[in-house]
């Protein structure tokens, strides 16, 4: 996790399931020290209680947790929350509701997350883009071979997992993965979608 860090990372996401609160509020109040000592965020996967008691900057909620307006109501401004969907309807209500981001995927297949074989695609994640002010960030399956074709999409970022955790040099995974997506970015221009 920190060789991410180091790397530029500015954002790390506790996701845990399986773990008692106990346990993911020991993890959440770890990483959150870390996370700052390099100017990052800390965002806890469901559990606005742990995230909360953690002292993280926020949650993301799935499409079973609790709703975006419940927890923007238990959370107000700048504790963050952001929300899972791949619906540019879904998307539109819950930046209606309080979602600062939307994580939006899985883009392509990913063993880190059953998706039951429903990869959205790229052409998806530019609809959900395009539905929203709010930033959209493209999640699963990604690749350096992939990265440069999310931030094509409109993206404001990517989540990660196998890319980087799994790598032989976390660090530099995660370093050419930023760099890739911001050049993309910049070829850009700046527009969206």
């Amino acid at each position: 996790m920190e060789a991410a860090l180091a790397a530029g990372v500015r954002a790390i996401q506790l996701r845990c399931k399986e773990a008692s609160a106990r346990d993911l509020l020991q993890s959440a109040r770890r990483l959150r020290e870390l996370a700052r000592s390099w100017g990052a965020l800390l965002i806890v996967n469901d559990r606005v209680d742990v995230a909360l008691a953690a002292g993280a900057d926020g949650v993301h909620a799935g499409p079973d947790d609790l709703p975006v307006a419940e927890l923007r109501r238990a959370a107000p401004p700048p504790f963050l929350v952001g929300c899972s969907t791949d619906d540019p309807e879904a998307a539109r209500a819950a930046e209606a509701a309080g979602a600062d981001y939307i994580g939006c995927g899985a883009v392509w297949a990913t063993t880190s997350k059953d998706v039951q074989g429903e990869a959205i695609g790229v052409a998806r994640l530019a609809e959900v883009v395009r539905a929203v002010r709010i930033p959209v960030v493209g999640i699963g399956g990604i690749t350096m071979e992939r990265v440069a074709e999310v931030a094509r999409s409109g993206a404001a970022g990517v989540a990660v997992i196998g890319a980087v955790m799994s790598a032989g040099d976390p660090e530099q995974a995660a370093r050419d993965l930023l760099t890739t997506f911001e050049a993309a970015k910049s070829a850009l221009g700046g527009r969206r979608g």
